[in-house]
């Protein structure tokens, strides 16, 4: 796995839709491949652009929309009961029944995804996702601004919140692999990616 420091013009960084598609554009020769890569926006200067934070299973390659600034390939090296500092910026969400009880494509009544706004409902939720993983031994939220993205010709917006605390690996292995598919929803617009340190 590779972990790496990305500059995007703004162009591309301003639409959380847009930045995405930049950093496709440092993995070329890959049109049809599933996504295998993480990011988090660490700093956005409007007018200027947004340093990135990647994690990728190949190295990043610059591009006209993006530059590398640093990358280097690590391993994961997990023990069951180390305490580590950790980083998450997410989009903690429920789903509910449509309440017009419209059908899928199944049969069944629809559902869709709404936002978890209080901290507890926040917490609770990140308690789950890293059931049998590691277990929250501090953890606080911090809130975020909403991000708003286009998609051709919709709309949409997210509300992420980021978690920082201290962790403690229950199961290195099932770590290990959240931490390479990452965590929760909206991944595309930057949520999901676990960050850890030596606590």
């Amino acid at each position: 796995m590779y972990l790496s420091k990305v500059w995007i013009n703004w162009h591309w960084a301003k639409d959380p839709y847009q930045l995405h598609r930049a950093i496709w554009q440092l993995f070329p020769g890959r049109p049809d491949d599933r996504r295998d890569f993480l990011f988090r926006v660490e700093d956005l200067q409007p007018g200027r652009g947004a340093a990135v934070l990647l994690q990728s299973q190949q190295a990043p390659v610059s591009a006209e929309v993006a530059n590398v600034l640093a990358s280097k390939e690590y391993s994961l090296l997990l023990t069951q009961g180390a305490r580590l500092r950790f980083r998450l910026r997410c989009n903690p969400v429920k789903s509910i029944k449509d309440q017009r009880e419209r059908l899928n494509a199944k049969g069944g009544v629809k559902s869709c995804r709404v936002p978890l706004i209080h901290e507890e409902e926040q917490l609770q939720w990140l308690v789950r996702k890293l059931d049998g993983a590691a277990q929250l031994e501090t953890a606080r939220v911090v809130e975020e601004q909403p991000l708003y993205f286009r998609k051709s010709d919709m709309g949409g917006k997210i509300k992420p919140v980021c978690f920082e605390g201290i962790l403690v690996v229950s199961d290195a292995e099932q770590l290990k692999e959240l931490i390479g598919q990452g965590i929760g929803p909206a991944k595309a617009m930057g949520c999901g990616m676990l960050s850890i340190a030596p606590a």
